[in-house]
C-alpha cells in the first residue's frame, strides 16, 4: 500500500484498535466461550481448547467448542482433574474439521498430566518463558504436552516453533491469557508473562493486511514472519505490540481491507 507513511498506519491501527477492542467483540468470537465461566482453571482450559481448534469459519469454532465444554458438563477444570474412561466416552463422535474425538482425547490426557503432575498450564508456560522468552514458553509447552503420550496423528495439532511453526493457535492462548487492559475482551489472569513480549497470532487475515500495509514482507506465514510482523507493532507499541491484533484482525475479517 504505497502513498501511507508509518504514522499514518499508526494512527489507523490506533483507531481501529479503540474500534474493536471493547466488549461488543465478544458477542461473535471464540473468546465468547471462555467467558461463559468465572473459575480460573476453567477459563484457561476453556480458552486453551478453544484456541486449539481455532480455524476455520467463526461461527463454526463457537459451536464445536461449546460443544467440547457441554460434553465436559460445562465444568472443564473438574473434568481435567477427574475424568475416568467412562468419562471419556462422551467426547466420542466429536469433530471439528480434522480435529476429532482421538485428537480431544489426547488433549485432555495431556492436560490431565499438566495440571496433576506439572502445576497447570500457567505454570509450564511461564517456565518456559523465564528460560527463554515466548519461543521458551511454545517450546516447553511443547515438550511436556507431548511427553504425557499423544498419538501421531495428534501431535500435528501442537505447533511446533522449532521448526518454524507461526503457533498461530497457541500465540493465540497466551495473548488471552496474558492482556490486560480493562477493557473487558482479554482475560489478564496470568501475571509472569509480560504483554510486552507476546508474538501476533498470525492468521491469513492478519498477515494479509499486515502485507497491505507494508507491516510484513516475508510471504511464508511461519515463525520468522510472526517475529517480522510483532517487531514492526513493537516499534509502535513496545509495551503492548499485541494490542494491534485487533486493528489488523478486525480490517481483514470485518472490513475485508
Amino acid at each position: 500500500m504505497s502513498g501511507i507513511s508509518r504514522r499514518e498506519i499508526r494512527d489507523l491501527l490506533i483507531a481501529k484498535h479503540d474500534q474493536y477492542n471493547r466488549p461488543e467483540f465478544i458477542m461473535n468470537d471464540p473468546i465468547q466461550v471462555p467467558h461463559s465461566f468465572s473459575i480460573k482453571e476453567d477459563i484457561e482450559i476453556a480458552s486453551f481448547l478453544t484456541s486449539t481448534i481455532a480455524w476455520g469459519n467463526r461461527a463454526s469454532i463457537i459451536k464445536s467448542a461449546t460443544g467440547m465444554m457441554d460434553r465436559m458438563d460445562r465444568a472443564p477444570a473438574d473434568f481435567i482433574r477427574g475424568a475416568d474412561s467412562a468419562d471419556l466416552e462422551r467426547l466420542s463422535g466429536f469433530v471439528h474439521r480434522t480435529f476429532n474425538s482421538t485428537d480431544l482425547t489426547c488433549f485432555i490426557g495431556g492436560l490431565q498430566e499438566i495440571y496433576k503432575v506439572h502445576g497447570g498450564l500457567e505454570k509450564v508456560f511461564a517456565e518456559g518463558y523465564r528460560a527463554g522468552g515466548i519461543s521458551g514458553s511454545l517450546v516447553n509447552f511443547r515438550r511436556v504436552f507431548v511427553s504425557s503420550g499423544l498419538s501421531g496423528r495428534t501431535m500435528k495439532h501442537v505447533s511446533d516453533v522449532e521448526k518454524g511453526s507461526a503457533a498461530k493457535r497457541l500465540n493465540l492462548f497466551l495473548m488471552w491469557m496474558v492482556r490486560h487492559d480493562n477493557r473487558g475482551v482479554h482475560f489478564g489472569l496470568w501475571k509472569g508473562i509480560s504483554p510486552a513480549d507476546l508474538m501476533i497470532p498470525l492468521d491469513t487475515h492478519v498477515a494479509r493486511v499486515a502485507r497491505s500495509l507494508g507491516l510484513l514482507k516475508r510471504k511464508t506465514n511461519d515463525w520468522l514472519a510472526v517475529a517480522e510482523l510483532t517487531s514492526a507493532l513493537r516499534k509502535m507499541d513496545p509495551e503492548d505490540p499485541c494490542r494491534f491484533d485487533f486493528s489488523l484482525f478486525g480490517l481483514g475479517v470485518f472490513e475485508h481491507f
